[in-house]
């Protein structure tokens, strides 16, 4: 019998805010533990959260780039349970009458473009952090993180495989930082991801029982930690062995997944509506004028580009990862307009100094006015694209001016026919053995040639130059 995996996500973003959700206190990464508290986030007796605005705007941002519809009202509820990182007992969350519902999201697959459905995206506040001690059987409490404002964003259950969750979650994150409204970062845990994965017989309708899958902190974890987990289920059905619905979680280094607890369902959470906070209604003003400031979201652009500047859709998706990137290309090409040479270098050069970088575009010191001189530099041969990268790695370490490395360094390209002429024959003339076999037809030892003229011009020979008078040469020799 064949199956067929059936994935929901729920991803969990923090909210770029410089408070809590529900006081003032700061939402700064790092601190001391238990520094970035007060009373409200304490959960003291007699406290009185507030809404951060700010929070509610960034929500309904997020909401409107992906589609859904903003509730004109909508209520906090109280999620109870029990957790040593959870003060008050409870956490404030919503969940019968969210900010917003029934949207969706666009993905690339293998036979084209999906949209995933979104159930809802509602506000709710993060809970605290354990620390566990790795010489003593015991773990502290830092209530920093507790009361940040998250999102949570619930997928419909439409995702069919590990590749298309990773694929939505890249998806989804780009989105999120487009608008400014998350840093998407999955290691400081402010872009989380759960799975609610279940298997069942292709064609059947009803959905299988379901495992929730957690502590995944990469995309390539989630595709490992689905893919595991599909297995497992597919062979336990084969086997005739019960699916417990159950939490698991994932471990990176063995890439497998193990039971944590049993699953709990809705009611267990006992919701009821939070007493200490109003109703909250969404100013449908509020809501147009949000609308009207969204930027250009990455699938959007990444059409334009495509249509706009003539490259291929995986250049345009590499560009429009980040707005940033996106920035950058269209500046250059502002000043160089060859669209594909530019996106050819952003993505070789420029991404490769990137990888060494933890600031990324922020710490370059290559500016898109540098890359479009250097790019002009080799259109006019001036340099070789060879002699270009050794001169843009400079540019990455120092700031320079290409142009100046170039007189600096006595890198301009040698152009003149004549000189050029004497020094490939020069080269074959040392190398006698290796003509008379290439006239005998070992047609591959062009190649050497060439190599043997750039050596000897230590790089700056125009190669296309060199190309034509070896040809010139040869063709000459063989006629004697």
């Amino acid at each position: 019998m064949e199956y067929e995996a059936v994935i929901g996500l729920e991803v969990h973003a923090q909210l770029l805010t410089d408070s809590k959700a529900f006081c003032s206190c700061t939402t700064r990464f790092g601190a001391e533990p238990n520094s970035n508290t007060c009373p409200i986030c304490q959960g003291m007796p007699g406290t009185l959260p507030v809404l951060n605005r700010k929070a509610l705007e960034y929500t309904v941002r997020m909401a409107l780039a992906c589609n859904c519809t903003i509730n004109e009202i909508s209520r906090f509820a109280r999620k109870n349970y029990y957790y040593p990182d959870l003060p008050k007992n409870y956490q404030i969350s919503q969940y019968e009458l969210p900010v917003a519902e029934h949207g969706w999201v666009e993905i690339e697959t293998a036979e084209g473009v999906r949209r995933i459905g979104l159930t809802r995206i509602h506000m709710e506040e993060d809970a605290g952090k354990l620390i566990h001690d790795e010489d003593r059987p015991v773990s502290y409490v830092d209530l920093n993180r507790t009361g940040v404002p998250l999102i949570e964003i619930v997928s419909e259950p439409e995702i069919r495989t590990p590749e298309e969750a990773a694929e939505y979650l890249r998806a989804l994150r780009a989105i999120l930082v487009y608008l400014d409204v998350c840093d998407g970062n999955m290691q400081e845990g402010s872009f989380r991801c759960d799975a609610n994965v279940s298997v069942r017989p292709v064609g059947q309708k009803s959905l299988g029982v379901k495992t929730e899958v957690k502590n995944m902190n990469s995309f390539r974890n989630v595709q490992r930690a689905l893919q595991y987990e599909i297995d497992r289920q597919t062979e336990a059905l084969r086997n005739g062995e019960p699916i417990v619905q159950e939490t698991r979680l994932f471990d990176p280094t063995t890439g497998t997944t193990a039971s944590m607890r049993s699953k709990e369902q809705a009611h267990d959470y006992r919701y009821f509506p939070d007493p200490d906070l109003l109703p909250l209604r969404v100013d449908p003003e509020l809501v147009e004028r949000i609308g009207r400031d969204l930027p250009e979201l990455p699938s959007e652009k990444k059409r334009r580009f495509v249509e706009q500047f003539g490259i291929p859709p995986y250049d345009a998706a590499v560009l429009t990862a980040s707005r940033e990137l996106a920035a950058y290309f269209e500046r250059t090409l502002e000043l160089f307009p060859k669209p594909k040479a530019v996106s050819n270098w952003i993505m070789t050069e420029l991404m490769r100094q990137l990888k060494g970088e933890e600031a990324g575009l922020a710490s370059c010191a290559v500016k898109p006015e540098q890359l479009a001189d250097l790019l002009k530099l080799i259109d006019a041969g001036t340099i070789s694209g060879k002699i270009a990268k050794a001169v843009f790695e400079e540019m990455c370490s120092t700031g320079g001016d290409p142009a100046e490395i170039i007189n600096r360094k006595g890198l301009v390209q040698i152009s003149d026919s004549e000189a050029l002429t004497e020094l490939v024959r020069k080269v074959l003339d040392d190398n006698r053995g290796e003509v008379e076999k290439y006239l005998a037809g070992k047609d591959k030892l062009f190649g050497f040639f060439v190599g043997q003229v750039m050596k000897a011009s230590k790089g700056k020979a125009n190669p296309q130059l060199v190309n034509d008078l070896l040809v010139q040469e040869l063709r000459a020799r063989s006629r004697f």
